[in-house]
């Protein structure tokens, strides 16, 4: 795929972050756009605007965990446009607790929508893709596709299977050698809703020191650094590109360092940081005439 101009994008979780970036970039390079978000206000928001730059668009509200919304969206997709060129699957959410403490519906709900709605998206999108002659799936995995850490299984289970069957994706389509390709994206810390909205349990406090809304609030403060602007510009230019995976931010450029180095090692440094930061994190301020568990 060489441009953007005049073809047609569906992008899942377009209500905001990077999937509304991504809306707002290709709008601004003449892609039409069909939007989908089980968010209807924000999504409404995200069309409204993208209609302004000049562009086709449509919107619908879809749960990419619900394997017919995703199918019957696909096929209402190109009866409006006529066809469609690209597909992000870029709707996901965050959980974190321990192996332990997570109850098995953290595993299934978070698994549904980031891993599930992947595999929808990808093939309820790929025979028009095949269709268009032009085509090319986006999945958007995550750093925690690469590398894992404690507190985190639920998440990094999900990022790895989305890493997975995209790189198995892209070689089919490789040994086709039809006009139809695949790239996996892998953003660090990226300055959305994700972590404000992720399911957190009291098991976290047993990796990080801290409570969970305290250690939601400290990873919102120091790691979400890369607006989602700038995302959208590395994907897009990745996509161009035809690049395998798609990595944004110096901290995602960093541990996939880090892992390719340190294959097994790098699990050991993780603890012992992690250790560190618990050890020296603020702890939870009692209320005022609040007794001491020693007293």
């Amino acid at each position: 795929m060489k441009s953007f101009e005049n073809k047609v994008a569906a992008i899942t979780g377009a209500g905001s972050g990077i999937g509304r970036a991504l809306a707002y970039a290709l709008a601004r390079q003449g892609c039409h756009l069909a939007l989908a978000d089980v968010n209807s206000e924000a999504l409404a928001e995200t069309a409204a605007t993208a209609r302004t730059l000049g562009v086709t668009v449509t919107d619908n509200q879809v749960n990419v965990a619900d394997r017919d919304a995703v199918h019957a969206w696909a096929n209402q997709v190109v009866l409006d446009h006529g066809r469609v060129n690209l597909v992000f699957n870029n709707a996901g959410v965050a959980q974190g607790g321990t192996v332990e403490g997570n109850d098995y519906a953290d595993y299934e709900w978070i698994m549904n929508i980031n891993f599930w709605g992947v595999v929808y998206g990808s093939k309820a999108f790929l025979p028009h893709l095949k269709a268009s002659g032009d085509g090319h799936i986006i999945n958007v995995s995550s750093v925690f596709g690469l590398f894992s850490q404690p507190g985190m299984s639920a998440y990094n289970a999900t990022k790895f299977a989305v890493r997975g069957f995209t790189e198995s994706l892209r070689q089919e389509l490789d040994m086709a050698g039809g006009a139809v390709s695949a790239s996996c994206v892998h953003p660090g810390g990226i300055k959305t809703n994700i972590a404000k909205t992720a399911r957190m349990n009291d098991s976290l406090s047993n990796v990080t020191g801290q409570a969970a809304d305290q250690a939601r609030q400290q990873f919102n403060d120091q790691l979400l650094r890369t607006t989602p602007d700038k995302a959208a510009q590395v994907i897009l230019r990745g996509v161009l590109r035809n690049n395998r995976r798609i990595l944004i931010g110096a901290d995602a450029w960093a541990l996939d360092a880090m892992q390719r180095l340190l294959p097994s090692l790098y699990q050991r440094l993780v603890v012992s940081s992690m250790r560190l930061a618990a050890k020296f994190a603020p702890k939870p301020k009692r209320a005022v005439g609040e007794a001491k568990a020693t007293e």
